[in-house]
């Protein structure tokens, strides 16, 4: 692919990765193949952290940890910084729920449960997806005290306007249920997506909390950086990804639940106001 003596990162080179990444290759894999063939890891890492030509880069949500501190205090509640990544984003939380807050949840979402169904490629719709076999429902944003106490406070940890995100979801996976690796922005290429994408622009970061601990299983993975975050009630992961790309890293997915049930809250960010 490449020599010692004469290295330059070159449009053909940004070009296989990009094809790379989009076949579902990580960006360890195409590093380990990089300087097999001969790349400097320096210049490997450099091509690598360019951003994708052509795609459409976002502001995405983000907590403030500038201070490097231990714990947030979100209007008078102690959220604790649990771990942290840089590339990718990704933060786990811990308390950012109380106990009656996930069991208010859980029991308001109970009797609006059904299977739940996966963005389509039609125009607007969406599909069961056997990748994903669980049992879900939406809250309307501020339907109620509880969901309007949980945006604001969202709001504030994530410095998003609560009119820049869907209304909270909620799932219940029984033992066996699981979700397979996906990525949550729209390809802007699918059938549909511009209809999609008018409702309040690309989806640009995730926050998945916890409602119960299950007895065993259920973890959320990202696999491209081999983290697993366990599922712990009140707990929280969150994740941006800036551009609708796997360059993001942003692949994740849940795990089989091996024992009890797994409840869990979803809020997804948009680029822009969601209508």
């Amino acid at each position: 692919m490449s020599s010692q003596q004469n290295q330059a990162i070159s449009p053909e080179l940004r070009t296989w990765i990009q094809e790379q990444l989009a076949l579902g290759f990580s960006r360890e894999q195409l590093l380990a193949s990089m300087v097999s063939s001969g790349w400097q890891q320096r210049l490997a890492l450099q091509a690598l952290d360019e951003p994708v030509v052509g795609a459409d880069v976002s502001p995405v949500p983000a907590l403030d940890l500038s201070g490097g501190q231990p714990t947030l205090w979100i209007d008078g509640r102690e959220v604790k910084v649990l771990l942290t990544i840089s590339q990718p984003c990704v933060v786990v939380l811990g308390g950012l729920l109380s106990d009656e807050e996930c069991d208010a949840m859980v029991a308001a979402a109970s009797a609006r449960l059904s299977r739940s169904e996966t963005v389509a490629t039609t125009p607007g719709g969406s599909e069961i997806n056997p990748a994903r076999t669980s049992d879900g429902m939406f809250f309307e944003r501020g339907e109620s005290d509880l969901i309007r106490q949980i945006e604001s406070r969202l709001a504030k940890l994530l410095n998003w306007p609560i009119d820049r995100g869907e209304g909270l979801q909620v799932l219940r996976y029984r033992p066996g249920a699981e979700y397979l690796p996906h990525y949550d922005y729209f390809d802007p290429a699918m059938d549909g997506a511009a209809d999609i994408l008018k409702r309040g622009g690309q989806r640009v970061a995730t926050l998945v909390m916890y409602l119960n601990t299950p007895q065993a299983g259920g973890a959320t993975i990202f696999p491209d950086i081999k983290l697993d975050v366990s599922p712990i009630k009140g707990n929280a992961v969150f994740f941006s990804y800036d551009r609708p790309h796997p360059q993001t890293q942003s692949l994740h997915g849940g795990a089989p639940v091996r024992e009890g049930e797994k409840w869990v809250a979803t809020k997804w960010l948009r680029a822009g106001v969601f209508v």
